[in-house]
């Protein structure tokens, strides 16, 4: 589901074979519904089994069954996943809620493994979880495409600014041809009459007149052809003198780029492969460690010492020596190694749980390196693609060029001799103009011979009065565009500043909901001499591979007062366990509201909330409840009492 929709009747679910579930089918309505039971009474598999509902692969088959499925009819619509063994793996097929629901896993399904519910405790990079679903590149794209647009526009607004300026200048042309044109209008006026007055004159030889009058046409029209020739052979030679200069132009940008942009960076899609495999190996083997440390903190603080066999193999990859070996020592405080049987110190344990969560730091700065050396790569493949485009279009362009200029030298070629043909007429003309004058007709053949000049004259002033108010047009059609360019020109600017300080925007929303809605919380718990808890967003140069970069980080401060009411900085290490599982409830919580989850995933879920009182269960229950359509919490029946009694309650899943 793409769209946001308001979501108010019941939601059910149908379950088989997912988690310890054999069978059940739960309705769920909306508001707070409470999962309430003893442990291993099935409520954690059934909110995996919502979460594999919502498109989410974080659910697990029953142990001995080879099929499994989820169920979810909501709003007139199903959603039906299956999980299907495949050898060691499970696979799953069918469509959920969600068309993506890695964002929902972050910060909307709040299990007790949940990243940014745990972040605060393991004091992992927040802004990272945070800015995690921001796609950077993207942003990045869409920055350089609407500059490029409006550096297009700006091309455009100069070359239109600079053609306004013309206009004055060609208006005052215009007018001075017009003046011409009706100067020459009435000069050839005042030929005409004096030919019509000597013409009257005149009572014989009116057959050689005639044939006078037919050669001094010709000679009239060719000429004009002549000049007409002239023009062309302006124009073709601008033309081919422009066509030049841009093949130069383009020859120079040509020469700036590398003969073979891609071809020098063939083994940048290798190398870009070979960091986002190890991009997923480091992430896969972070989510390891996560969920072994948290485990095994949960278990070494509630003194449950069963087994733990996947310590063995994450120790391993720390040293070569053997889990026991690190854990055997001789100690006052000792408890049984759940790995050998063997009796350890709880310090040796708590130390080698500190190299884990040591290993997990490296990792993570082992992460981020990959990902700035991965960025880099792209960025210089992004940048050889763009020049091998670029190439390929000069080169384009180049024989466009190549091609109109051997036209157009052939037009010209053409044209010259037309000229040459026209000028021989011209003079052949002229002869036989010559040839036909007589005494008698000296002065008509003069006044013919201005008569005509005017003409021609006139046809030119005419075609050049044409030419400059086609030039006044096309201007004037430009500065009625102008105004829409402009207006485009300034929404780009806006959607710039948009994309430009979006990640900014984000950074600061998801401080503000944190900080707002942690000291609202709080206020609400009256947590003993906590004062407040806040995140301050603070630049720091970190190195990231060969290179020092200025990062922005969230950091965190506890406050808290003295029995004399002195104000003190404390840490997270000092919080306690209660007070660690509000803050990160409440971080998970800024992350659902700053990436508008609130309006496209209406389930949130909850479990492990053994760490607070019943009280302030039911205080926290409260205050979420204000911002998910659907809130399912999963509790022991001992705080689920401390919730109103009207509240929906799932005892038997």
């Amino acid at each position: 589901m793409s769209t946001t929709e308001s979501i108010s009747e019941i939601a059910e679910f149908s379950v088989e074979n997912i988690g310890g579930i054999d069978s059940t089918q739960v309705s769920i309505p909306p508001g707070v519904t409470v999962l309430t039971g003893k442990n291993a009474t099935n409520r954690t598999s059934f909110l995996q089994s919502i979460m594999a509902a919502m498109g989410s692969d974080q659910a697990t088959l029953k142990g001995d069954a080879e099929e499994g499925h989820v169920q979810l009819t909501l709003n007139g619509e199903t959603y039906k996943r299956t999980l299907t063994r495949t050898g060691d793996s499970v696979s799953f097929d069918g469509d959920g809620y969600l068309d993506d629901p890695e964002v929902a896993e972050l910060f909307a399904f709040l299990l007790e493994t949940n990243e940014a519910r745990r972040s605060v405790a393991r004091s992992d990079d927040l802004r990272e979880i945070i800015m995690r679903p921001v796609d950077v590149g993207d942003i990045k794209n869409r920055i350089r495409e609407l500059e490029e647009r409006k550096d297009e526009i700006n091309d455009k607004l100069s070359t239109i600014e600079d053609r306004q300026a013309d206009i004055p200048e060609l208006e005052q042309q215009r007018t001075q041809i017009q003046e011409q044109i009706q100067n020459k209008k009435d000069e050839l006026e005042q030929k005409e009459d004096k030919i019509e007055k000597s013409n009257r004159d005149i009572d014989t030889g009116r057959q050689e007149q005639e044939e006078l009058e037919a050669k001094l046409d010709e000679l009239r029209a060719t000429r004009s052809e002549l000049e007409s020739t002239r023009r062309q052979i302006e124009t073709q030679t601008e033309s081919i003198t422009s066509l030049k200069q841009e093949r130069s132009d383009l020859e120079a940008d040509l020469a700036d780029l590398p003969e073979t942009p891609m071809g020098d960076h063939q083994h940048l899609e290798t190398e870009i492969e070979q960091l986002r495999e190890t991009r997923q190996t480091l992430n896969s083997q972070i989510s390891d460690l996560q969920s072994l440390i948290q485990y095994n903190e949960e278990r070494l603080a509630e003194e449950d010492y069963e087994v733990l066999e996947t310590l063995d193999v994450a120790e391993q990859s720390e040293s070569n020596d053997s889990p026991t070996d690190e854990l055997l020592a001789d100690g006052d405080d000792e408890l049984t190694c759940w790995t050998c049987g063997s009796m350890v110190e709880r310090e040796q344990i708590e130390d080698t749980i500190e190299r884990l969560q040591e290993r997990r730091q490296e990792l993570m700065q082992e992460l981020n390196e990959v990902k700035s050396e991965l960025e880099d790569l792209k960025t210089t493949q992004r940048e050889a693609k763009q020049q091998q485009n670029q190439r390929e279009e000069i080169e384009r362009n180049l024989a466009d060029i190549e091609t109109e200029l051997e036209s157009r030298e052939d037009q010209l070629e053409s044209l010259k001799s037309e000229r040459g043909a026209l000028t021989n007429d011209v003079e052949s003309l002229e002869a036989e103009v010559d040839d036909l004058e007589s005494e008698d007709f000296d002065e008509v053949l003069s006044l013919h011979k201005e008569a005509n000049q005017l003409e021609f004259e006139l046809d030119s002033l005419e075609s050049d009065l044409e030419g400059v108010s086609e030039e006044i047009e096309e201007i004037e059609e430009m500065l009625d565009h102008a105004e829409e360019l402009r207006e485009e020109r300034e929404e780009l600017g806006d959607q710039l500043t948009d994309e430009r300080t979006k990640i900014d925007q984000i950074e600061a929303e998801a401080i503000e909901e944190f900080n707002e809605h942690m000291e609202a919380m709080l206020e609400i718990l009256d947590y003993k001499n906590l004062d407040r808890i806040w995140i301050e967003r603070v630049e720091q140069t970190v190195r990231e591979g060969r290179r020092k970069v200025e990062k922005t980080v969230f950091d965190l401060h506890i406050v808290r007062t003295t029995e004399n009411g002195a104000a003190y900085e404390d840490t997270i290490e000092h919080l306690s366990e209660s007070e660690r599982e509000v803050t990160g409830l409440i971080f998970a919580l800024a992350g659902y509201l700053v990436h508008d989850l609130h309006e496209t995933v209406p389930f949130m879920l909850v479990d492990s909330l053994e760490a607070i009182d019943s009280d302030r269960i039911a205080q926290l229950v409260d205050y979420f409840e204000d911002y998910a359509e659907y809130l399912v919490v999963a509790l022991l029946p001992e705080d689920a009492q401390a919730l109103d009694n009207d509240i929906t309650r799932v005892t038997a899943i």
